[in-house]
């Protein structure tokens, strides 16, 4: 019988390879380790090569497209409602070559490792803001014991850590732990800059994320981030999907003849939903001052909603546009004369 379908449980050193024919019959199924993987799919012919969309599933997509084979990856979430019985290797990967062939489900485009080192500098530059929160809160937590009250802000924990290090008068286990919270301060900063700096570099050299600096709100965080994650948005069909995915549509709740539309549902890339909302606060914030289509609809938007729904509403449409435009592989240019009052 001649394999068509290979579906694989990855792990990080045992992986179970689960082969069917063109009729859904197995092949075989058995447990390889790291380096038998390898080997054993090179002598396999061209075929579909399916596994879940997680831990180092995109290098393995890598090597298995250099070998020939057409690699699919699942979103994980959707692999979990087939698992039948036990939870073991074997029954989890015959949940994968089940959840492969249901209707509408969205296959995930394999990384190349560009997009992948750039999504590295995010998940560090992430973590790296919140050390330094945690940083400063702890300094303004510790301090305010000895009456020692901090303003909020960067610019204001500076002036205040400054004159702390500097007065002659300050008890010297203050002045020592003021110092040593100093270094760690900006050691964190210096980490910061040298990553933003490197995604400023990127994401210039990419065209999809020059597309992206082009649209209000955007700058070089979001621009590479979706540009690293989405690529041309070729994973989605539609604008609506792409905003789908980031979680800024909402829950639906309908039964027969009624329908209930909640909160938006915050499902999919949590990182990329809240940069591209505090782009969109920043669009929010000055549309009063600009008089094209966009920054109109939402002042009117402004007077009928919330600030927080209107920010929402226009990382929406922010999404919306993002899609286009990678589609286009146009820049955004301010429409002007189109808009009639309607949202």
């Amino acid at each position: 019988m001649k394999v068509t379908t290979i579906a694989i449980d990855l792990a990080k050193n045992v992986f179970q390879v689960l082969g069917m024919d063109e009729h859904a019959k197995s092949v075989f199924n058995k447990r390889l380790n790291r380096a038998q993987l390898a080997e054993f799919m090179l002598q396999q012919p061209a075929c579909d090569v399916i596994f879940e969309a997680c831990y180092s599933a995109h290098y393995w997509g890598r090597k298995f497209l250099a070998m020939g084979h057409n690699v699919k990856l699942i979103p994980a979430q959707h692999v979990t409602p087939f698992v039948r019985g036990n939870k073991n290797d074997k029954n989890d990967v015959l949940a994968i070559f089940e959840a492969s062939f249901r209707p509408h489900i969205r296959f995930v485009p394999v990384k190349t490792e560009e997009q992948q080192e750039v999504l590295m500098l995010h998940r560090i530059r992430e973590r790296l803001v919140k050390q330094k929160t945690a940083c400063t809160n702890q300094v303004r937590g510790v301090f305010v014991d000895f009456g020692l009250s901090f303003p909020q802000g960067y610019s204001a924990f500076e002036r205040a850590m400054w004159e702390i290090m500097s007065d002659e008068h300050q008890r010297p286990m203050i002045k020592l732990m003021a110092n040593d919270f100093w270094d760690e301060y900006q050691t964190l900063n210096q980490r910061l800059d040298r990553i933003n700096s490197l995604i400023k570099q990127i994401v210039k050299r990419d065209p999809n994320g020059r597309i992206l600096l082009t649209i209000p709100g955007v700058g070089p965080i979001i621009a590479s981030a979706f540009a690293a994650s989405i690529g041309g948005g070729q994973a989605f069909n539609s604008p609506k999907e792409l905003a789908v995915w980031l979680g800024l549509t909402p829950k639906q709740f309908a039964s027969g003849n009624k329908s209930v539309n909640g909160k938006i549902s915050k499902r999919g890339n949590c990182y990329l939903r809240k940069q591209l909302i505090h782009g969109a606060r920043t669009v929010v914030s000055h549309a009063s001052k600009k008089q094209d289509d966009l920054n109109m609809w939402i002042n009117q938007l402004r007077g009928r909603k919330s600030i927080c729904c209107t920010v929402v509403a226009t990382a929406h449409r922010l999404a919306r546009l993002i899609w286009i435009l990678l589609q286009k592989q146009s820049p955004y240019e301010a429409q002007y004369g189109g808009y009639h009052g309607t949202c």
